[in-house]
C-alpha cells in the first residue's frame, strides 16, 4: 500500500509540472502577441494573406536581432567562447609533450610525409636530371674539328653551341568533353589532378632543362573543337558524321552552356600551366640575345590538333580561326639553330584528301586551302627565312625596305610594271645559298604500312619476339605499329598522298615530328618519302592512355658561314656535311603517376596493420595508450572532470579491535588505484598471484603500469592474528616502506601522462611457447581491465591521426598545385 501510495503521488507531481509547463508556454506566447501586437508599440504583422512587412519592419527586427545576439554574446556566449578556448589550449598543451610527439603514430605521420613530398615534388626533378643534356649529348668530334678548322678565327659563327629544342605533345587539357557522364566531384578532381601534374613536369621541365626553345605539337584542349565560338556559324555541315555513342547524349548540353566564355577560360588555364612557367623561367646566359649564337628563348604553340580543330571534312573554321587568333599562324616556319622548322596544319590539310572531297569539294575548299597554299610557296619562304636570319648574323636589317635597301620611288602603270626589278628578300636558287636542315612538324603523323613496328621504346605495346631462328625485329609486327584507321574526328596517320606531297614540296626534310598517338613510336620511312626518319612524341599528360608520360629533347648544332649559309661541320667551303649528323634526339621519361598511386595504397595498408597490432598488443606490452580518452576514462591526467593535481591516500589500518572476526588463513584485500594508471608497483605482488591472493578493484587502463595509488599488497586487510606481525614488518599503514603514514604524491606533467622510467614496465607473460604467448595476451587483456572498446578507440585515434595530418598536407600540395 505504501508503494502505490508513492507511486501515485509522484504521478500527480508530474502532472502539477507538465501543466505548470504548458501555463508558462502559453503566458509566453500572449507576451510575444503583445509584444508584436498593433496596439504595443512594436512590430506590428497583419493576418491577412494580402500584406507584407515593410522596411521599417524589417529594420526593426534586424535591429532587434542583433542587440539580441550582442547581448548573449556579451553574457553567456563570452562565458561559452572562453570555455572553449580554455578546453582547446588544454588539448593543446596535453598534445604538445615531448612523449607525445615522438609517439607510434607520428612516426608514421613523419614516413607519409617524406613518401608525399617524394611523389607529389621531388620525384620529378629527380626523373628530369636523369636528362640533363650533358648526360646524353655526343658533339666531341664535331667540337675537335670545328676547334682545329677555326683556329685563327677570332669570332664564333652562329650555331657555335647546339640550340637545345624540347617537344611536347597532346597535353590534352581535361574538361567535360573528356569523361561525359563523370559525377561532380569525379571529374574536378581528375582535372586538379591531372593539371598538378602536367605543372609540375612543365615547370621542372624548364626550371631544370632550360630549353632555347620549346614547341608544341598539338591537341592542346581535349574538346576546343566542341566550344562554340563568339561569331561564325558552329553547326555541323551536311557531310558531317554522327557523334559517337558516349558523345551524343552530351551534345545539345556543350552546345548550350560551353561557349566562347569557357574557351577563354581554358586558353588561360593553358596560359597558366604552360606559358607561365616559360616566362618565369626566362632568366639566365640562355635567354641573352646572340649568346653562342642563339636568337633568345621562345615557346611555340601554334600547331594545331584534332581536338583543337576538328580533323579532315569536319575541322570547324571558327575554331580554326579563333585558335590562330590566340596562338599565331598554324603554318609557319621558323629558323632555330640554324634549322629550318616547318610545321603544317596537317589536319586540315586532309580535308584535301578525304571522301567527302568528291562529292563537297567546293564547299571544303576553305578548310584545306590555306596549308595548300602555303606549301605551294614554301620552298621560297624558307629561302626568305634563311636569308633573314643571316642578315641578322651579319649585322645587317632583316627586312628589305628599312635603312636604304628599298624600292625606287616611281610611278608607273601596273600592267607593264617588271616587278623583277625590286629588291626581294628571295635570293633565288641561282644564288647559290644552301638550304639549312629542315624539320617537318606535323600532328598527325606521315603514312606508313600496317605493321610497321614503331622501335622498343613504344610503351604501350613492345616489340613482338621474332620467331625462333629468326633474327631482327618481326615484321610486321601489328602490336607494335600504330594502327592505320580512322573515325569520328581522328585518322591515326596520314593518307599516303598528303606524306609523299608534304616531303616533295618542303625539300630537304631531314627529320619529321609529330604527335597525336600518345606513345612513342620511331621509324625510317621509304623510298617514296626519301627515307627521311620520324619520331612520334608520347604524350606529357597521364590521362593519355600510356603509364609514363614523357617528351623529347633535341640538339641542334650546325655552325654556318654567314655569307653564304655553308654549314662548317664538314671541311669548312666543301659544304660536304652528308658524314655529319646536325641533330640528337632524347626521349625523356616522367614519373608514372599510377605508381605513386600504388606507393600510397600499400604504405596505407601497412598503416592500418601496424596500427591494429599496436593496439592489440598495448595492454600487454605495456605500450603507453595515444588516444586521450582512455587516459581521461580512467583518472588519468586531463580528464575534463579530474583534479588538476593528482593526489591519492590509501586507506588506514583499521584499529586492532575491528580484526576481530578470523577465517582460517584466508583473508580478502581490496585495492585502490587512485589516480594511477595501472595495477602493481614497487613492492606489489605480481599479476599472476593476486588472482590467488586478493580479490580486488582497480581503476587503472592495463595492469602493466604501476600504480599511483597504493599497490597490489596495499588497501584494508582482514587477517588473522599473524596481522599484527605483519604489521611490523611491512609498516603500520601498509606502505610497504614502515614509517610514515597517509601521503600525497605530486607528479610532474610527463610523468603524469606517460610515465617513464623503470616504473613502465610490459608485463611478464607466464611460460614460453605458443601458450604463454596466447596466456600473456588473453591476461594483458583480462587482467588490465582494458575492453574491446578501448583498443578499438585507441586504433581510430591513431589512425585518425595519421589520416588527417598527411590528408591535409596530400590537399595542401594539391590545392598548390
Amino acid at each position: 500500500m505504501t508503494t502505490t501510495t508513492a507511486m501515485r503521488k509522484r504521478d500527480d507531481d508530474e502532472y502539477d509540472l507538465r501543466g505548470l509547463h504548458h501555463q508558462n508556454q502559453n503566458q509566453n506566447q500572449n507576451q510575444t502577441r503583445r509584444h508584436y501586437g498593433g496596439s504595443g508599440g512594436g512590430v506590428s504583422f497583419s493576418s491577412s494573406p494580402s500584406s507584407f512587412p515593410t522596411t521599417e519592419q524589417v529594420r526593426q527586427l534586424f535591429t532587434r536581432a542583433v542587440s539580441l545576439l550582442w547581448k548573449w554574446f556579451a553574457g553567456p556566449g563570452r562565458r561559452h567562447a572562453a570555455n572553449l578556448s580554455v578546453r582547446f589550449a588544454r588539448r593543446i598543451q596535453r598534445n604538445m609533450i615531448i612523449p607525445r610527439l615522438v609517439s607510434f603514430p607520428h612516426l608514421l605521420v613523419a614516413i607519409w610525409v617524406l613518401v608525399i613530398m617524394w611523389g607529389e615534388r621531388w620525384v620529378f626533378g629527380s626523373k628530369v636530371e636523369e636528362c640533363e643534356w650533358r648526360h646524353w649529348e655526343r658533339w666531341m668530334l664535331q667540337e675537335i674539328k670545328l676547334i682545329m678548322d677555326l683556329f685563327f678565327t677570332t669570332e664564333q659563327p652562329p650555331g657555335a653551341a647546339p640550340h637545345h629544342l624540347i617537344f611536347v605533345a597532346d597535353p590534352q587539357l581535361i574538361d567535360p568533353h573528356s569523361y561525359p557522364g563523370r559525377p561532380w566531384p569525379i571529374n574536378p578532381l581528375t582535372e586538379q589532378i591531372t593539371d598538378n601534374y602536367l605543372r609540375r613536369s612543365y615547370t621542372t621541365l624548364q626550371h631544370k632543362l632550360k630549353p632555347d626553345t620549346t614547341m608544341f605539337l598539338g591537341d592542346l584542349f581535349d574538346g576546343g573543337r566542341e566550344w562554340k565560338t563568339a561569331a561564325g556559324n558552329f553547326d555541323e555541315p551536311s557531310w558531317a558524321r554522327p557523334y559517337p555513342s558516349d558523345e551524343a547524349p552530351y551534345v545539345k548540353e556543350w552546345k548550350e552552356d560551353y561557349g566562347e566564355d569557357f574557351w577563354i577560360q581554358e586558353y588561360m588555364r593553358f596560359n597558366d600551366l604552360f606559358f607561365a612557367p616559360f616566362i618565369d623561367n626566362l632568366s639566365g646566359a640562355a635567354n641573352d640575345e646572340g649568346k653562342n649564337g642563339q636568337r633568345g628563348r621562345k615557346i611555340i604553340a601554334s600547331l594545331p590538333g584534332n581536338h583543337d580543330l576538328g580533323f579532315g571534312a569536319q575541322v570547324k573554321i571558327p575554331a580554326r580561326d579563333r585558335f590562330r587568333a590566340y596562338f599565331g599562324e598554324e603554318n609557319r616556319i621558323d629558323v632555330i639553330g640554324n634549322h629550318s622548322i616547318v610545321s603544317v596544319d596537317t589536319v586540315s590539310l586532309s580535308a584535301g584528301t578525304a571522301e567527302e572531297n568528291a562529292v563537297h569539294g567546293e564547299e571544303m575548299k576553305e578548310i584545306y586551302e590555306p596549308a595548300s597554299m602555303f606549301l605551294d610557296s614554301v620552298k621560297a619562304d624558307k629561302r626568305k627565312a634563311i636569308e633573314r636570319e643571316l642578315r641578322f648574323w651579319r649585322g645587317e636589317t632583316e627586312e628589305v625596305g628599312a635603312s636604304g635597301v628599298g624600292y625606287p620611288s616611281a610611278v608607273e602603270e601596273a600592267e607593264e610594271n617588271d616587278f623583277s626589278k625590286y629588291p626581294s628578300m628571295d635570293p633565288g636558287v641561282e644564288a647559290g645559298r644552301d638550304d639549312f636542315p629542315t624539320i617537318l612538324l606535323t600532328h598527325v603523323p606521315l603514312y606508313r604500312g600496317p605493321g610497321t613496328p614503331c622501335g622498343p621504346k613504344r610503351e604501350k605495346w613492345p616489340p613482338s619476339k621474332p620467331a625462333p631462328g629468326e633474327k631482327g625485329p618481326m615484321i610486321p609486327d601489328h602490336r607494335n605499329a600504330i594502327s592505320v584507321s580512322a573515325g569520328y574526328q581522328y585518322q591515326n596517320v596520314l593518307s599516303e598522298s598528303d606524306s609523299v606531297k608534304l616531303v616533295d614540296k618542303i625539300g630537304n626534310v631531314k627529320h619529321v615530328f609529330s604527335g597525336d598517338d600518345h606513345d612513342y613510336c620511331e621509324l625510317v620511312h621509304d623510298e617514296k618519302k626519301q627515307g627521311v626518319r620520324e619520331i612520334t612524341v608520347k604524350s606529357i599528360s597521364m590521362a593519355m592512355g600510356v603509364k609514363i608520360p614523357g617528351f623529347v629533347m633535341v640538339s641542334l648544332w650546325n655552325p654556318i658561314d654567314t655569307r653564304t649559309g655553308k654549314s662548317l661541320l664538314a671541311g669548312g667551303e666543301s659544304g660536304n656535311e652528308e658524314d655529319y649528323s646536325t641533330m640528337q634526339t632524347h626521349l625523356c621519361l616522367l614519373p608514372s603517376q599510377l605508381d605513386t598511386f600504388m606507393r600510397y595504397a600499400m604504405l596505407g595498408v601497412v598503416t592500418v596493420a601496424l596500427l591494429a597490432v599496436r593496439a592489440f598488443l598495448m595492454p600487454v606490452m605495456g605500450w603507453t595508450p595515444f588516444a586521450l580518452k582512455t587516459l581521461e576514462g580512467k583518472g588519468g591526467f586531463g580528464a575534463e572532470n579530474g583534479t588538476v593535481l593528482p593526489m591519492y591516500k590509501d586507506k588506514l589500518e583499521p584499529p586492532a579491535h575491528h580484526h576481530g572476526h578470523h577465517h582460517g588463513n584466508r583473508h580478502r584485500g581490496y585495492s585502490s588505484g587512485g589516480f594511477g594508471l595501472g595495477l602493481g608497483g614497487p613492492g606489489s605482488a605480481p599479476a599472476g598471484e593476486l588472482g590467488n591472493r586478493t580479490r580486488g578493484t582497480s581503476s587503472s587502463p592495463y595492469t602493466a603500469a604501476p600504480a599511483y595509488g597504493a599497490g597490489a599488497g596495499g588497501g584494508i586487510q582482514r587477517s588473522n592474528s599473524k596481522g599484527k606481525k605483519r604489521d611490523k614488518e611491512n609498516g603500520r599503514w601498509g606502505w610497504g616502506g614502515g614509517g610514515g603514514g597517509p601521503k600525497i604524491e605530486i607528479k610532474t606533467e610527463d610523468e603524469m601522462l606517460y610515465p617513464g622510467g623503470d616504473k613502465w614496465k610490459a608485463r611478464r607473460m607466464g611460460g614460453h611457447g605458443a601458450g604463454g604467448l596466447v596466456g600473456g595476451l588473453w591476461g594483458g587483456w583480462r587482467g588490465g581491465k582494458l575492453t574491446v572498446r578501448d583498443g578499438g578507440r585507441e586504433f581510430v585515434t591513431c589512425l585518425f591521426r595519421v589520416v588527417w595530418m598527411t590528408g591535409a598536407l596530400w590537399v595542401w600540395l594539391n590545392w598548390r598545385g
